[in-house]
């Protein structure tokens, strides 16, 4: 962790549908840059789809993040998830078509432009991002 600052932040978020459109829920953990764990939190949706909540769970993180961190100092936040579809349409490489997605992307966005520091959107595996998974699936019922 070399030439890290003290406030970035890494934040792994995850959204699940069981049945797409079906019962969904949508989860984030943000840690700071030493690995502590800062918040988390899981939320039931409703009936959604799959993307949607991967969505929304993005939505609830960059929310949460806005109001509880102060933007006095400039930060790096990096955001992991495991949809390679998100990833790359809220970082521009695809055109969103759906438009209740395109809804969703364009509050993220609006949200992205109040932070003072940089917003990256990355991909991860879904192996390597069990924490919010296992939140999302405390969320739903069975």
């Amino acid at each position: 962790m070399v030439g890290k600052k003290m406030n970035d932040y890494l934040i792994y978020s995850d959204g699940g549908s069981r049945g797409n459109p079906g019962p969904a829920a949508a989860a984030f953990l943000v840690f700071n840059i030493n690995g502590k764990r800062v918040y988390h939190c899981g939320k039931f949706l409703g009936i959604a789809t799959n993307n949607v909540a991967e969505y929304q769970a993005v939505l609830m993180a960059i929310s949460w993040l806005l109001k509880n961190i102060s933007q006095k100092e400039r930060a790096k936040y990096s955001f992991y998830l495991d949809s390679e579809l998100v990833v790359n349409q809220l970082s521009g490489r695809y055109q969103i078509k759906d438009e209740k997605l395109k809804k969703i992307a364009a509050e993220i966005k609006k949200m992205e432009s109040e932070f003072n520091g940089k917003v990256t959107f990355n991909y991860l595996p879904r192996e390597f991002n069990r924490m919010a998974d296992y939140l999302v699936n405390q969320k739903m019922p069975e």
